[in-house]
């Protein structure tokens, strides 16, 4: 059996692996372009594992790429059911197939160090974590 693997990037991706790619909030700021096309690409006879890899943050280090929950007005560009990695420079959440208490402690494991005691806190908020 073939393997695809589809290897992409985003702005921000939440909690349970939304991810968007072309928005920050309400103000555009790509193309979505092919990113679910490169996604699904295979035929549903073959395996498939989506990859998104960047960096844990933006502008210096001030802001997580990985949030509890997408910035309001951000669009959904890659749905959590299609996401089966996410890789940035502290490790890999493997999401497939995850609970999603499991895919919240494998998103915190991975976002930069000095945003995980607050990811935590909120993952605790929305009861993801007790």
């Amino acid at each position: 059996m073939t393997i695809w693997f589809s290897i992409n990037s985003a702005i921000q991706v939440d909690f349970t692996g939304q991810v968007c790619a072309d928005s920050m909030g309400h103000k555009i700021f790509s193309g979505f372009g092919g990113q679910v096309d490169f996604i699904r690409g295979a035929s549903p006879q073959q395996k498939r594992q989506a990859i998104m890899a960047f960096p844990s943050t933006a502008k210096n280090d001030t802001i997580s790429r990985i949030v509890d929950t997408l910035t309001p007005g951000a669009g959904v560009t890659t749905s959590k059911g299609d996401v089966h990695f996410v890789v940035t420079e502290y490790g890999i959440a493997d999401l497939h197939g995850k609970t999603l208490r499991n895919r919240v402690k494998e998103m915190i494991r991975i976002a930069h160090p000095k945003f995980r005691d607050e990811l935590e806190k909120k993952a605790r908020e929305f009861k993801y974590l007790w």
